[in-house]
């Protein structure tokens, strides 16, 4: 385990430990049925295609972030319809040590759909067909999608 830097407190000059924790974010899977999953190109290092997510705000709940995070990214209001799962493994975001939480969602009015914020591109890809390079982890995440979505799809079919 990873000793705390410390600071000393101002008001009695005593070491105060700062502990390093992964940074909570979110990204959102947002679903378009029969054409495939919303990807953003984006406009900032790391370079590429990428789930619309992003960081989330002190005090924010990560629900709300990832409902703003896909407005500010797609131009889309989202419907969340699930958590795809939890990603945290350190090296997923060359910046910093990130934990996301991985939202499904599906758009309210695919219409508004329009590149924003740190996107320089919003586009709907089927799942067999995506861009590259994918950024972050999204590549593992879209596979997991990918699975859970076909085993429904089998389900469906018995």
């Amino acid at each position: 385990m990873e000793h705390p830097a410390s600071q000393t407190c101002p008001e009695c000059g005593q070491p105060v430990p700062q502990w390093r924790n992964p940074t909570p974010t979110v990204d959102v899977v947002i679903q378009v049925p029969g054409r495939g999953v919303v990807l953003i190109e984006r406009r900032n290092a790391p370079h590429g295609w990428a789930l619309p997510g992003g960081f989330v705000d002190y005090g924010e709940t990560v629900e709300h972030a990832a409902i703003r995070e896909a407005k500010e990214e797609t131009g889309l209001d989202v419907e969340l319809t699930g958590i795809l799962g939890v990603y945290s493994d350190p090296t997923r975001d060359p910046r910093k040590h990130t934990m996301s939480v991985v939202y499904t969602a599906v758009p309210v009015d695919m219409a508004l759909l329009n590149a924003g914020d740190d996107a320089s591109g919003a586009m709907v890809f089927p799942l067999e067909n995506l861009p590259r390079p994918l950024a972050f982890d999204h590549e593992k995440i879209l596979a997991d999608f990918r699975r859970g979505h076909a085993r429904l799809n089998d389900a469906g079919q018995s």
